[in-house]
């Protein structure tokens, strides 16, 4: 029997048209498809200005730098994320401020965001986590109020919406992430959204080796070794290009993004159906107030006494391993950056019960545009049967 994949991308014969095309050309950087797909992403999202990046966390990394963000200075962060996140903060030599989470949204607290604020605090991160938007006017007055910086990290968010508002329109800047396993994707890729010009042209400097801004939509001319601009360098930069190629991946994707989102949202609908009445498993809202979630993953909670046969996370590994005793693959998400071996000797500034708690208790079940009701079947009766044969509670 065929195994289930956890993720996989839906890759249509208009994509390798698409990236087929760019291959006939000359230009495969810093051509006419980053600017079409910049501008493509400032209309989706009625931003004046995107800046199209190498990765997710590149585009986090840039962030933090075009905001001024270094030595001495704390971004408040949830822990429940993925770990690029304080890998960010941390390349900039400032400290990640880890914060608890709501546990209905799974996004960050706002009432910690605020107790999390000191004299050293500049930025808060906020993470629209699964694709579920955070409370966005309440970091917002928390910021306005401390006079902090805001950074949406809306890599597993695009087109979900808070108060019928984009996510990514709210902060100083926004990330997006283009990993083959999000909404859409450009196989490797991120994009930076920024209503300032000041703080566009430095992104822009930033992800081309520091050269200054050049002509035209996306800075993309002059572009030749020739030119007089391009062994110009004014600061310090890094090479977060996106290539021509994946920029026109992502073009035809982001033209789909309706569609695909309307794929993900119907099969988070049959999941529910499907797995509603199985004793002890918790399922994600299919919707919550003042939001529309864009479907990244689809996320249960295992609700087991932390105090049988092992704990929480034993007893999510063993449903994990029966799972994939039936081809079908399953994660769970997210390891609390704390926690990570990477970051065991950093001090979080307060406990974080809830994102202790319920990380040790999520799985993700395979879930993709084309994921078939089949194969959702597959996982529900192979769900149902781990939990009677382990007689989990």
């Amino acid at each position: 029997m065929t195994g289930i994949p956890l993720s996989a991308p839906d890759i249509t014969q208009a994509e390798i048209d698409a990236v087929t095309a760019v291959l006939h050309t000359n230009r495969l950087s810093l051509g006419p498809e980053l600017e079409a797909f910049e501008r493509e992403m400032c209309a989706y999202h009625a931003m004046p200005h995107a800046i199209a990046v190498s990765s997710g966390t590149a585009g986090l990394h840039l962030a933090l730098l075009a905001l001024g963000i270094g030595p001495g200075c704390e971004v408040i962060v949830p822990s429940f994320t993925f770990v690029a996140v304080a890998n960010a903060v941390q390349y900039v030599g400032a400290t990640p401020i880890f914060v608890d989470i709501d546990p209905f949204t799974l996004n960050v607290d706002p009432t910690l965001v605020e107790r999390a604020v000191t004299a050293r605090t500049r930025c808060i991160l906020a993470v629209h986590t699964f694709g579920v938007p955070a409370e966005m006017d309440r970091i917002l007055e928390i910021a306005q109020a401390h006079h902090l910086a805001v950074i949406e990290d809306a890599c597993e968010a695009i087109g979900a919406e808070f108060d019928s508002r984009k996510a990514g329109t709210f902060g100083d800047l926004a990330v997006f992430g283009f990993y083959p396993n999000k909404q859409i994707t450009t196989g490797e890729g991120g994009c930076v959204l920024a209503r300032d010009s000041r703080l566009a042209d430095r992104l822009r400097s930033l992800r081309n080796q520091g050269r200054p801004p050049m002509k035209g939509f996306a800075g993309t001319e002059p572009m030749t070794s020739s030119d007089s601009n391009w062994l110009e360098h004014v600061e310090i930069g890094y090479n977060y290009r996106l290539s021509e190629l994946a920029c026109a991946l992502g073009r035809v994707q982001l033209g789909r993004i309706d569609e695909i989102l309307g794929l993900r949202r119907a099969a988070a609908e049959r999941y529910q159906n499907l797995l509603d009445g199985i004793p002890g498993l918790q399922l994600p809202p299919l919707s919550l107030p003042r939001r529309s979630i864009s479907w990244f993953v689809y996320v249960v909670r295992l609700n087991v006494n932390p105090e049988s046969g092992g704990g929480r996370t034993a007893f999510r590994n063993l449903v994990q391993q029966a799972l994939a005793a039936e081809g079908i693959a399953a994660a769970r998400y997210f390891a609390p950056v704390h926690l990570q071996p990477a970051w065991k000797n950093h001090p979080s500034t307060q406990a974080l019960p809830q994102t202790e708690d319920i990380a040790s208790r999520t799985l993700a079940l395979p879930f993709f545009n084309r994921i078939t009701s089949k194969q959702q079947e597959r996982v529900a009766e192979a769900l149902g049967a781990a939990w009677e044969r382990l007689q989990l509670p």
